[in-house]
Parts: structure tokens; sequence; C-alpha cells
């Protein structure tokens, strides 16, 4: 497969619950990350803040098991849907999009309650 990386050698991947269809987060894979993904079922990333390759939930302990997976009509673009453990936003909410607006652009409050204390979990 000829996947098209970006200049840094990075992929965005979207990630999805399985069950709900609920987008869950953003992130972005190298080659290795996407490797080792395939490898071990459980999804790796790349961190351009960090720069540092890690499996989601090293730290929080909530991981996401691959269901199945696509890549975009471009090759530019990876889909995971995922079977996620735990909330996948590192703030405690399960999906990372919790923060919704009116199609104005005003802010709508957030009606849904945090799945874990980010505070508890990655204390060190």
């Amino acid at each position: 497969m000829n996947l098209k990386y970006n200049s840094d050698g990075l992929i965005p991947a979207i990630v999805q619950c399985a069950r709900s269809r609920r987008v869950l987060m953003m992130a972005w894979m190298n080659e290795t990350s996407l490797q080792s993904t395939l490898q071990t079922g459980l999804m790796h990333y790349w961190s351009r803040s960090r720069k540092k390759f890690w499996l989601k939930g090293e730290t929080s302990g909530h991981t996401q098991k691959v269901v199945r997976w696509a890549v975009d009509c471009d090759a530019d673009t990876l889909l995971f849907e995922v079977d996620q453990i735990g909330g996948a936003c590192h703030t405690g909410f399960e999906s990372c999009f919790f923060q919704t607006y009116s199609p104005e652009g005003a802010e709508i409050a957030v009606s849904e309650s945090r799945v874990f204390d980010p505070a508890s979990t990655y204390s060190a």
C-alpha cells in the first residue's frame, strides 16, 4: 500500500468508536506507529509536541483495540474503528470532540460528564 505521508513523515489518523461511530480523536502516525498498531492490534501514535512514539493508554490504561481500519481515496488519511477502554481524551472525556458550537460559532455548554479524572489518572 502506497500511503502518502506528509513532509514530516506523518499521516493523520481519525479514530472512532466501532460501536457508536462517534469520532473519538485525531492523531498523527508515522510508519513505525502504523506498523506497531498493525502488529499489536493496539493504537500507537507519534506525538508531534513530545517528538515521541506512544502507545495509547500507556499512562492512563485507556487503550484502543483496532476493530477495522480504512484508507481514504487519496491515501493521505487513515480511519480506525476501535474498541475504546476508558476515555479517549486526556481531559477525561470520552471523545476529544466534546465541545460543540452552533452553526454561527456560539459555544454550546458541554452536556456530557467526564469518564475519568485526569488529575488522578496522570499524577506522577
